[in-house]
């Protein structure tokens, strides 16, 4: 799956992780109900980490289309709100 870190690039991230990030997602998403603002700033870099980390990434001159795009590391939590589906950020 393609993923796009907003300001950032895209990275080639493999299916198999996605249970991993899942479990990131989850606990941002729980952290931004209750307005836990250290928990997601935290949250949020280990996420986009994770991403970095697990993913492969494209050229920049590559223009493959994002299936997945993960907001900026200094993203607020409102911001970042505005991004959320049902599942959060990572459908799944």
């Amino acid at each position: 799956m393609i993923v796009r870190i907003m300001g950032e690039g895209q990275l080639d991230l493999a299916d198999s992780h996605f249970a991993e990030l899942n479990k990131l997602d989850d606990e941002l998403l729980a952290e931004m109900e209750v307005g836990d603002g250290p928990g997601f700033r935290r949250t949020l870099g280990a996420l986009l980490d994770a991403v970095r980390t697990l993913g492969t990434p494209l050229p920049d001159d590559s223009l493959e289309p994002s299936e997945l795009i993960l907001p900026s590391p200094d993203s607020t939590l409102e911001e970042v709100r505005s991004l959320l589906s049902d599942d959060g950020l990572i459908p799944g």
